[in-house]
C-alpha cells in the first residue's frame, strides 16, 4: 500500500506522526507492507515561495503534485491553516482543490462517542452516539459559482450559487444506502437532511431522488429531517440516527455539531472519498497554531483517521489484512481513551507522543 502524507500546518505534522506510529505498529502486528511519501504542501511553503499572505497569488499545490497524488492508494492529511495566511486561501487552494480534482465526492464522517470521553449531552453515552454522516462533497455553494459587483460601495452585490445535479445527488444517496447496509446497525435507517420546504429547487431534487432511489432498498427505513430539526435531534436524541445523507453546506455545519457531541474536535475524523480513485483522510479539527510544538495536542482524531484509511482502503482493494488493521487501530483507541483525563489539548494527562505510545501498546497487546 502506498500512502501520500501531507502533514500540513501547525500541529498537523505532530498528529500525523502519531498516526504513522500506529500504522507502523499495526503493520507489524497484522503483517503487511506499506510505503509513505511526504508532500511538503503547507502555508509555510506558500509563504516561503513568495505567496501573498492576503491572496492566492500562486497555486498552493502544483499540477504535477496533484497528478502524483492520483497514483497513491490513499492520502493522509494533518491540517490546513496558517495564522499568517488569510482564511480561505489554503483551504480553497488545497482542500477544495483536491476534493474537486480528485473527485472525492463523499465526505465520510463517523460520529462515535468513545469510552470515558465527555459529551455535553446529559445522560447520553457511547450506546447513544454512534452514527455516520455522508456529506456530498463537490457541489452546492462550494462549487465556486458566484461573484461580487460594485465592491466597496453601498450597492455591493454578492452571490454564491447553490448547485445540485441529479448525478451528484444520486451518487451520494446511493453511497449512503450502501453504507447503511454495510454498517448493519439494528436501526437500519437512512435519514436525508435537507430544507425542501424553503429551498424547494435544490432540496426538492434531493428529496425526489431520495424517494426514488430508496425504493431500490426495501430493507432500509427511509427518514427525513429538515436541517434545523436535525440539529435539535442531535442534541435531544442522537440515538435516533444510523446513517445520514446531506448536501455539502448542511453537512459542513452539522458535522461540527456532531463532533462536539462525540467529545470535541480532538476525536473527530473524516474521509474525503472517491470509491474508485484516491481518497484522503484527516482529523477534522484545524491546525491549532497556538499549540504548535508544545506536544499537548490530542492525536486521537488523526489516529482515528488512520483507522479509517486502513479500513476504507482495504475494502476498496479487497485486502482483508488492511480492513483488520483498521479495526485494530480503532480497538486500540477504545482501549486508550479510558486512560486519558480529557480530550482537550493540554488536559489529556499525557503528551501527544505519549498518547501515541498508548495506542501502540494497545495494538501490541491485542
Amino acid at each position: 500500500m502506498n500512502i501520500a502524507v501531507i502533514g500540513g500546518d501547525g500541529t498537523g505534522p505532530e498528529v500525523v506522526a502519531e498516526g504513522l506510529k500506529a500504522l507502523k505498529a499495526v503493520a507489524k502486528k497484522v503483517g503487511f507492507e506499506y510505503k509513505t511519501t511526504d508532500f511538503n504542501v503547507s502555508g509555510e511553503r506558500y509563504l516561503a515561495t513568495g505567496g501573498d499572505p492576503a491572496q492566492a497569488s500562486q497555486p498552493i499545490i502544483q499540477a504535477d503534485e496533484v497528478a502524483q497524488l492520483r497514483t497513491f492508494d490513499a492520502i493522509y492529511l494533518g491540517a490546513v491553516g496558517h495564522d499568517k495566511v488569510a482564511p480561505g486561501i489554503l483551504e480553497k487552494g488545497l482542500l477544495l482543490k483536491l476534493r474537486f480534482e480528485l473527485d472525492q465526492y463523499i465526505n465520510l464522517r463517523p460520529v462515535k462517542l468513545y469510552p470515558n470521553v465527555w459529551t455535553p449531552l446529559k445522560d447520553k453515552g457511547p450506546a447513544d452516539i454512534d452514527f455516520v454522516v455522508i456529506r456530498e462533497n463537490t457541489e452546492d455553494v462550494y462549487s465556486g459559482m458566484g461573484g461580487n459587483t460594485h465592491v466597496g460601495t453601498p450597492n455591493e452585490i454578492a452571490t454564491q450559487v447553490m448547485v445540485a445535479t441529479r448525478f451528484g445527488v444520486e451518487r451520494a444517496i446511493r453511497y449512503a444506502f450502501e453504507t447503511c447496509r454495510r454498517r448493519n446497525n439494528p436501526k437500519h435507517r437512512v435519514t436525508l437532511v435537507g430544507k425542501n420546504n424553503v429551498l424547494t429547487f435544490v432540496h426538492g431534487l434531493w428529496f425526489r431522488a431520495f424517494q426514488e432511489i430508496g425504493k431500490e432498498y426495501p430493507d432500509i427505513e427511509k427518514d427525513y429531517n429538515h436541517v434545523d430539526a436535525c440539529c435539535m435531534w442531535f442534541v435531544k436524541s442522537p440515538e435516533h440516527y444510523d446513517t445520514i445523507v446531506t448536501s455539502n453546506l448542511f453537512g459542513d455545519i452539522i458535522t461540527d455539531l456532531a463532533a462536539m457531541i462525540q467529545g470535541g474536535m480532538g476525536v473527530a475524523s473524516g474521509g474525503n472519498i472517491n470509491p474508485k480513485g484516491v481518497s484522503m483522510y484527516e482529523p477534522i479539527g484545524g491546525s491549532a497554531p497556538k499549540y504548535t510544538g508544545l506536544g499537548v495536542i490530542n492525536p486521537i482524531a488523526a489516529i482515528g483517521a488512520m483507522a479509517m484509511l486502513l479500513r476504507e482502503t482495504g475494502a476498496k482493494l479487497a485486502d482483508a489484512k488492511l480492513v483488520d488493521a483498521g479495526n485494530r487501530v480503532e480497538a486500540a483507541i477504545l482501549a486508550t481513551t479510558p486512560k486519558m483525563k480529557s480530550m482537550s489539548a493540554g488536559k489529556m494527562g499525557f503528551s501527544t507522543s505519549q498518547v501515541g505510545d498508548l495506542i501502540v501498546e494497545a495494538i501490541a497487546k491485542a
